[in-house]
This record gives structure tokens, C-alpha cells and sequence, in this order.
């Protein structure tokens, strides 16, 4: 394959975009493109309104493509005693996985292991995975214990030296580079105008106000405008840099809380989470996740760059560490490792430690009319749009009607479908040798939802996209002409990283890289 048989119009479709953002006057700008940017775009857009989106970055490119990949109740919230928390988390979770994102939230078994001698026994772990499941309804089945052995037949790796017991329950887990990208283009199947690798150079203003930002197109290096009645800061951990160039007094409003992550290759495959109790209140999570074991997570404050965060000895150190609690030694082996990643929680200023912060969404208004908006997860991000949007409202002129329905109680994201249809869609309905690999028509289906049959079209126009990036991952070549010409990948990173699963597996070589790196550029 030829980087050359397959051209894209991507540039100019940037410089179309780049003018449509110069165009008239927007309602709301965004700036921003992770949980938060995304979620109020969407939200903003069903609701009616003229919305722009930018990153300086990709979409989802730093913290909100960093997370533990976790749709949840949040177990370790009754240990607080915020019940009602857990509930509001279960509603939108269950949602998420019926209603909106069906083919891309996943349900998951969860186990908590309880050890001589650890933070909590046996008949409190009980009670509490019967009422987190009580919360839900039991619409995931009654949490309860486990024997060790039947533990052990979910997660192989389990460490049974000194197990007295499991408690098991039930939550989901998603890829969030993927929930991501679905997000933006939701947004921009409803109107939206996005653009990623823009960077804000400096906001615009009209007698105090800020009514626009000027801004760099990363990517050929043109600068534009663009004027809007309402800027929103989304800016993540970079929140407090906007609020400054809107007022250079501006006190820091946010700190950070670094989460770090590994990825390894396990020899069996698991069928369960394991949630291992560190202390009272903290935990450590080892996730089966796109066929390894993701590790994590850290919380401790950040104060460097957020563009500098990233995995350093000492983090590795700490998660095996944590993991050996509940895990044999033969699955923590370095070698097994093939990627780790860091992101940045943005937490509420305060004193105290970050990992007992309220994780909660931090809204403000600076002087000159910019609503700056940080925090929040991913389990309740559509909610997070909107209650910004309702922020919004109170504070500027912008055009939402009093009476103005939930727009988003139950739009789906796009490929809503069974991901079991769609492979079978995919394995059938093929002509002779032209038929997907079972693994990787399943893994389009789980990625992608029904939007995987363009995918197959583009297959099927040209059999050579339908190659494997790499022998041993699931991903084709297709998904990176299709994650170029229709999910605004720019650079090898978002292609291999975030649109596909090549980097998580560690399988991005030089050559990999290379022949990814002429097809977006073709």
C-alpha cells in the first residue's frame, strides 16, 4: 500500500473550516476539546445555538484521553457516605450504556479482594457492594462475595496468599479517546464548527468584554478569528493560563492532582476488574482494557507544566507496588509493559491532600465576561454539558429558551448499535475474499458501532486498507485514512494513539509510524 493511492482533501477542508470559524458571529466559542469542550458543544449545539470548538491540541489530547477508561457508581464514594453521589452516578452510567453509548460502554465485573489484615473485612465489603448495586437497581445483578477460586477463575492473576474473600459487583468501562471523538463529531453532526491544533493567541475584546479569542492554525501556521457573544474556557489544566490573559490578576482558581497509568500485557485472558484496597479510602485498580491489564492510579499534586506531565520511574514504582497487593508477581513483570500515560485532575483550590479533594466541576466568571469551567469525569460529563449550558444562561444574552428540554436525555452517539450486529454484519456480508478476520471485524464493531460499515466499504473499494497495521493488534489501515478524512486526525499521534489502539498495545514502530505518518500527509 501507497500513500499515494490514497489521497485526502484534508487540508482544504481545514482552510474551509478555518473560514467558517472567521464567518459572522457565534454564540458560544469553546476553547477547549476534552470532557468538558466536548460535552458543552454537543449540548449547546442540540439546544440551538451557533458553537464554536478549538484545541490548542487534539481533541481529548491530554487528561481526558489519560483516565482510567471507567464509567462508574463510584464505589469508594460510600465510604464517604455520599450516597445520593453513587446514585446520580449510576442513573448516568446506566444511560451512557443503554440509551447514548451502548456500542462503545462497556458492563464489566468488578472484585475487591479482602485480606488478613486489611482495610476492610469481609462483611463490610459485603454490605457495601449490595447496597452500590441497591443504588443501580440491580440493573447489573446483586453484588455479593466470592470464594477465592471462583475469584480466581475471573482474574487469573489474582493473589490468593492471605485471601479470606471477594466482593464482587458490576460497572462499566469505555475507551475514552473514542467516547471522545464520537463526542465532537455529535457535536458536529448537529452544526457545531470544530477545529484541533488551534492555538489561542490572545482573546478578543469589545469595550471590557470578551467577545472572541485570535487564533494559529498549528498545522500550516495561518492565524484567523474568530468573534463569539460568549466565550467559554474549558482549558483543563490549563484553566487558570486563559483566565490570565483575560486578567493578568487573576488568582489561581484550580490545582492539580497527577493520575498515572500502565498498560501490560497479561498471558491469560481476564474477565473481571479488580478494585485493591491500598488504604481506607484509596485504591488501586488494575482493568482488563483492549486485551492487556491497565494499572493505576497515582494522585499526587502537580505544579510543573501541564504540558511536561508524564510517567516517571517513581509512578511505576508506586502502581506495581500497589498492584502486588492483589496481583502474583509473574503479571508485574516490567517487561511485560508496553505503554504508560499521565493526565492532570483539576481539583478545587483548598489545603489538604488532592486524593481527599472533592471531585467536583469548578465554575467562574472573570471580569471581562468569560465563563471559565473545570473538573468533572466522564461518567457524568453529558451532565456537566448541562449544567454549564444552564450556566450560561444566567449569565449572558445568549438565546436559550426558558422551557428549553434536556437535549441530550436521549440522543445517542453516532454508530449506535449492538456491537455483536455489527460483527456479524461484518463477517457475513462480505464478498468471497474480501471477508474481516473475525478479531478485527469485532474490534471495529466495539470502536466504532455501526459506523464500522464504512469502514468495510472502504475495505472493500480498496482490499489493501484492510491489512493490519501491525500483525499482532487488531487495527487496519483503514482506520487511519478514515480517522484523517473524517475524524480530524492531523499527526501520527492522533491517528495511533487516540483513534486507534496501535501505541496502548506498543505496537507503534518506526515503520508503523512512518507509513502513518505519509498517509496523513498524503
Amino acid at each position: 500500500m501507497t500513500a499515494s493511492t490514497h489521497r485526502s482533501d484534508a487540508p482544504a477542508v481545514r482552510a474551509h473550516t478555518r473560514e467558517e470559524l472567521a464567518r459572522g458571529t457565534f454564540d458560544l466559542l469553546v476553547i477547549g476539546g476534552g470532557i468538558l469542550g466536548t460535552s458543552v458543544a454537543w449540548t449547546a449545539t442540540q439546544a440551538g445555538l451557533r458553537v464554536a470548538m478549538v484545541d490548542a491540541g487534539d481533541f481529548a489530547g491530554a487528561t481526558s484521553s489519560a483516565s482510567s477508561k471507567l464509567v462508574h457508581g463510584g464505589l469508594r464514594y460510600l465510604q464517604t457516605g455520599n450516597v445520593r453521589l453513587v446514585a446520580e452516578n449510576h442513573r448516568e452510567r446506566r444511560s451512557l450504556a443503554s440509551d447514548v453509548a451502548p456500542h462503545l460502554v462497556n458492563h464489566r465485573p468488578f472484585l475487591v479482594p479482602i485480606y488478613s489484615g486489611g482495610p476492610h473485612g469481609a462483611a463490610k465489603m459485603g454490605a457495601g457492594v449490595f447496597l452500590y448495586s441497591a443504588l443501580s437497581a440491580f440493573g447489573d445483578g446483586m453484588g455479593r462475595l466470592l470464594s477465592p477460586l471462583q475469584a480466581k477463575r475471573l482474574a487469573p492473576g489474582l493473589r490468593t496468599e492471605g485471601l479470606k474473600s471477594v466482593a464482587a459487583y458490576s460497572d462499566h468501562q469505555m475507551n475514552d479517546s473514542r467516547m471522545a471523538v464520537m463526542t465532537v463529531r455529535a457535536a458536529a453532526d448537529a452544526g457545531a464548527v470544530v477545529l484541533n491544533h488551534a492555538e489561542v493567541l490572545g482573546l478578543r475584546t469589545t469595550r471590557g468584554r470578551v467577545t472572541g479569542a485570535d487564533l494559529r492554525d498549528r498545522v500550516n501556521g495561518e492565524d484567523f478569528g474568530i468573534d463569539a457573544r460568549l466565550v467559554l474556557n474549558a482549558t483543563g489544566p490549563w484553566v487558570d493560563h486563559l483566565r490570565r490573559l483575560e486578567d493578568p490578576a487573576a488568582a489561581p482558581s484550580v490545582r492539580l492532582s497527577k493520575g498515572a497509568h500502565l498498560v501490560l500485557r497479561t498471558p491469560d485472558p481476564w474477565r473481571a476488574a479488580l478494585t485493591i484496597p491500598v488504604d481506607k479510602y484509596r485504591v488501586s485498580f488494575a482493568i482488563p482494557w483492549e486485551g492487556h491489564l491497565l494499572l493505576g492510579t497515582t494522585d499526587e499534586a502537580f505544579e510543573g507544566d501541564p504540558a511536561d506531565v508524564g510517567v516517571v520511574p517513581s509512578d511505576v514504582d508506586q502502581i506495581l507496588g500497589e498492584a502486588a497487593l492483589g496481583i502474583d508477581a509473574p503479571y508485574l513483570d516490567r517487561d511485560r509493559m508496553t505503554y504508560s500515560f499521565a493526565g492532570l485532575r483539576v481539583l478545587p483550590g483548598g489545603p489538604g491532600d488532592t486524593s481527599s479533594a472533592k471531585r467536583e466541576t469548578v465554575v467562574s466568571q472573570g471580569r471581562g465576561g468569560m465563563l471559565s469551567v473545570a473538573g468533572g469525569k466522564w461518567t457524568t460529563y453529558r451532565h456537566i454539558g448541562r449544567a454549564v449550558l444552564e450556566e450560561l444562561r444566567k449569565v449572558s444574552a445568549v438565546p436559550l429558551s426558558e422551557d428549553m428540554a434536556d437535549p441530550l436525555r436521549t440522543v445517542p452517539l453516532p454508530g449506535l448499535a449492538s456491537p455483536d450486529a455489527v460483527t456479524q454484519r461484518l463477517i457475513i456480508d462480505r464478498e468471497p475474499g474480501t471477508r474481516l478476520d473475525p478479531l478485527v471485524a469485532r474490534h471495529l464493531a466495539s470502536h466504532y458501532g455501526s459506523l464500522a460499515m464504512d469502514l468495510a466499504a472502504m475495505v472493500r473499494a480498496e482490499p489493501e486498507l484492510g491489512e493490519r497495521i501491525h500483525p499482532d493488534g487488531p487495527d487496519i489501515w483503514a482506520q487511519v485514512v478514515f480517522a484523517r478524512d473524517r475524524e480530524w486526525a492531523v499527526t501520527v499521534d492522533d491517528a495511533l494513539r487516540r483513534r486507534t489502539t496501535v501505541t496502548v498495545r506498543g505496537l507503534d514502530t518506526a515503520e508503523v509510524r512512518e507509513r502513518t505518518k505519509a498517509l496523513l500527509e498524503a
